[in-house]
């Protein structure tokens, strides 16, 4: 059963016609006829979202297990990053071809030089630099070694997620998985799964995932360290960003709950992982408490939470911060403040060009902004075409 069957299907099982679901949803008719006649195959997720709410049902069961999010890489982005699916693809086994013999120090030194690069979203830079060091760090198999080449792994998916390659993403995730030494760093690279199921809009996927590991690593809050209570605090966010976007506002508050007390116990932002920007604490909770206000379209509540955190505590780089920063653009925009919108885009790729240019979620809301104004600005024009948004 495709999308429009089993959206026609629920529909009639609520007694609704297509007249009545657009007044309960805010989708417009027109929309509905064509999803349910099978013309739109491009459904978003904050489309179906607000379809289910009209429905009353979650979000997952129009779903049927496919996912509506999934944007892919430009050309451009995936020649950027074909030497890297290249080296992913050496069979494990295969040493480098190198005279000289990777070692443990030298694998990790070239690791932690990059992330300077990852903070700052060097993209182009870290894509010619990964497919050596993959390369040597295929050599190492000691625990030390296995452990150093599954953060490698690991965020070498982050930036393959980053970049929209989610297929070599997954498997290059798994890896990470596999080769992990022990379960705590395993978990690392199980976030980052459950972040680009999200991205492409896999709800049940990325539900199942994070609720099992975060049971299987579920901390004593007694006798943790900040690292284990944040590793386990970060997977009920993820739960509570799935939550909203099903329509499921209980579960929803429920993982933010049990997040918000792991954020207590630590009582401030840690670096919960050695790749860049991986924080969990208190401020990460209310940006994400915030995320959840803006997707169920309660921007108010977003914007006071923003104004009341701190600014100097993450980087202005940080991905957490700057994806923040995207949930107040939307905020205005869903309260008609087009040009407080445009603002925030901008100081957003003011701070981080190539990160803005990869998120679909930006060109979403400049989108807004363009439609809504009569005439455009030339910073608007330029922002515009920097983010590659269609004409």
């Amino acid at each position: 059963m495709d999308l429009g069957e089993r959206l026609r299907s629920v529909r009639k099982r609520r007694g609704l016609t297509q007249k009545e679901l657009a007044d309960a949803s805010s989708v417009s008719v027109s929309l509905i006829r064509k999803i349910e006649q099978g013309e739109r195959s491009d459904t978003r997720l904050e489309t179906l979202r607000k379809l289910a709410i009209g429905l009353r049902v979650r979000t997952s069961s129009l779903q049927g297990g496919q996912a509506t999010d999934a944007e892919h890489a430009d050309p451009a982005t995936s020649d950027i990053w074909e030497p890297v699916r290249r080296a992913l693809a050496i069979p494990s086994g295969v040493a480098a071809t190198d005279e000289e013999q990777a070692t443990n120090d030298g694998v990790n030194s070239a690791y932690r030089a990059l992330i300077p690069m990852i903070d700052a979203h060097r993209y182009v830079d870290i894509a010619a630099i990964l497919p050596a060091l993959l390369r040597d760090a295929e050599s190492l198999t000691d625990d030390d070694g296995r452990a150093i080449r599954a953060r490698l792994l690991s965020l070498t998916g982050w930036m393959l997620t980053q970049n929209r390659q989610f297929d070599v993403a997954a498997m290059t995730l798994d890896q990470a998985v596999d080769v992990a030494p022990e379960r705590g760093i395993a978990v690392g690279a199980v976030n980052v799964a459950v972040w680009s199921h999200l991205r492409q809009g896999n709800l049940d996927i990325a539900r199942e995932l994070a609720v099992k590991w975060a049971d299987d690593i579920e901390p004593r809050f007694s006798r943790a360290s900040a690292s284990q209570l944040a590793l386990w605090g970060r997977l009920w966010l993820y739960v509570a960003n799935v939550g909203v976007r099903d329509n499921s506002p209980g579960a929803t508050d429920d993982a933010l709950s049990l997040a918000r007390a792991a954020a207590s116990r630590i009582g401030r932002e840690v670096l919960y992982d050695p790749n860049p920007n991986r924080l969990f604490g208190p401020v990460t909770v209310a940006q994400i408490t915030a995320e959840c206000a803006v997707i169920a379209e309660r921007p108010t509540e977003a914007i006071a939470i923003a104004e009341s955190l701190p600014t100097e505590v993450l980087s202005p780089t940080a991905a957490g911060r700057l994806r923040h920063r995207l949930d107040v653009s939307n905020a205005h925009i869903q309260l008609r403040q087009y040009g407080e919108a445009f603002q925030v885009l901008r100081e957003v790729y003011s701070v981080a060009p190539e990160w803005l240019t990869q998120q679909r979620y930006a060109r979403d809301i400049l989108g807004r902004v363009v439609r809504e104004r009569r005439t455009l600005s030339a910073e608007m024009r330029e922002l515009a075409d920097a983010v590659r948004l269609e004409y």
